[in-house]
């Protein structure tokens, strides 16, 4: 069975109609989990078909009969939760994280824990405890990180639907260079108690998927105020749908440029989300050019942030057991405690800083578009990971230390060949505003239906 070409809402309607069944989709995903995951090593850990647990929902659930993967941060109770690295190898916790428990009473069967970089601290997702995920485009290359494994999962049909987090891009940043959609929504709206935790102040939770009606659906279920989350806000339930086939007509776009965005990043790049404006623009949406230079010292305090909050949460096993951390991940651990009381003290009045300007900015304009990374992927051998994270997180780090929704989705494919990714950002809480022009966009071009070349034998 081919589902490629159906969203999650159609598919879940084909389940109720009982044309196909729960098992029929869980079994095409296994399938691509065989034949995929010995190359592309996308899963840690594979929950054996049949075993998959979904809640007994019986009022139409959302996510009736969706095969969902986990980045292993998420506690899933019963089974491992690695987090990626040697300490929490043999973990089991006891119970869901929060949003598994949602998840699974949204109808929705948990397949598998998808690899990610170790505790997250890292774009690249070349575990040193685990193994490297390849990119399905390419695998000499990396997927991105830290979701990684989630995005590739994704792309190629291991399961359809994942949830990753992003500190400093690790949902956007895979999804861009693996040709799916992915969604940091704003701080707060989704919890993130019973996820291992890389910086209390910029982890967020989100959904990739293949389309941006999925991430909607997905935002949907996975959203929701938890009293025990402290950094969980009260908000009314969202419906993130209703409107995201809107018209963007007079919408207010600020395209973004300036020394900061275009520096560094690729010509092919930058005519990608050029050429992404333009589509914009003929569905009636108005673009201009706003110098966005300001998002530089941003990208330099969420950078510091986590490393600092990074190596805060694992003083202990930083302490105890250095020698267990990989190579790149301790190293910046280390930074991150080396820093002074005044360094973080000056990240936070940064913090504070760029978030006005960003208020600002919205204001004036609905969305401010972007690309998602400065560099397509790149190959996974012989590069720095320290490097790497820099740059990769370049112009999705800013957006983390606002906590501004955003979403990265495809816009085209550089001269080799390998994915682009269009970043579109909005005010806070303004996930619709994001999903209708990326909708949108997404309406009138093919990008997203694009395989990636692994799957071109299928």
């Amino acid at each position: 069975m081919n589902s490629d070409s159906l969203t999650l809402s159609e598919q879940k309607e084909l389940i109720k109609s009982n044309e196909i069944s729960a098992a029929d989709l869980a079994a095409a995903c296994y399938r691509q989990i065989e034949r995929l995951n010995p190359t592309l090593n996308a899963f840690i850990t594979v929950i054996p078909q049949g075993t998959e647990e979904a809640a007994n929902n019986h009022h139409a659930p959302l996510l009736q009969g969706i095969p969902v993967a986990v980045k292993d941060l998420y506690n899933t109770k019963g089974i491992r939760t690695t987090g990626g690295t040697k300490f929490f190898a043999d973990y089991v916790p006891s119970e869901d994280a929060f949003v598994v428990e949602k998840i699974k009473n949204a109808g929705a069967k948990i397949i598998g824990k998808t690899n990610t970089h170790e505790i997250a601290l890292g774009v690249t997702n070349n575990n040193p405890h685990f193994g490297a995920c390849l990119n399905p485009w390419d695998t000499t290359r990396i997927p991105g990180g830290s979701s990684g494994g989630s995005a590739v999962a994704v792309a190629t049909g291991m399961a359809l639907a994942a949830i990753g987090t992003d500190t400093g891009g690790s949902i956007r940043i895979p999804a861009a260079l693996c040709g799916v959609v992915g969604l940091k929504p704003t701080y707060g709206r989704i919890s993130l108690r019973g996820v291992l935790p890389l910086s209390w102040n910029l982890d967020h939770a989100g959904p990739i998927t293949k389309r941006v009606e999925d991430a909607a659906l997905m935002l949907q279920v996975m959203g929701g105020y938890d009293s025990e989350d402290p950094a969980s806000f009260k908000t009314l339930p969202g419906d993130f749908s209703s409107h995201m086939r809107d018209s963007i007509r007079d919408r207010k776009v600020a395209f973004a440029v300036g020394s900061f965005v275009e520096e560094v990043t690729s010509p092919d790049i930058l005519h990608a989300v050029r050429k992404a404006a333009d589509v914009l623009a003929e569905q009636g949406a108005i673009i201009e050019e706003v110098n966005m230079d300001f998002l530089r010292e941003g990208a330099l305090a969420n950078s510091l942030m986590t490393q600092a909050d990074g190596a805060a949460f694992h003083r202990e096993r930083l302490q105890e057991h250095p020698d267990w951390f990989g190579a790149d991940v301790r190293q910046r651990l280390e930074t991150g405690a080396g820093f002074t009381s005044s360094e973080y003290a000056l990240a936070r009045r940064t913090q504070v800083e760029v978030r006005r300007r960003c208020d600002l900015l919205f204001e004036e304009y609905d969305v401010l578009i972007l690309p998602s990374t400065p560099i397509a992927a790149p190959v996974l051998k012989g590069e720095n990971a320290v490097e790497r994270a820099r740059l990769l997180t370049r112009l999705t780090a800013p957006f983390n230390l606002t906590g501004l929704p955003a979403i990265s989705i495809p816009c085209g494919f550089t001269s080799e060949g390998l994915p682009i990714g269009l970043q579109i950002v909005s005010r806070a809480w303004n996930e619709s505003g994001v999903l209708r022009i990326g909708y949108s966009y997404q309406e009138a071009t093919d990008w997203h239906k694009m395989k990636p070349s692994i799957l071109a034998t299928q």
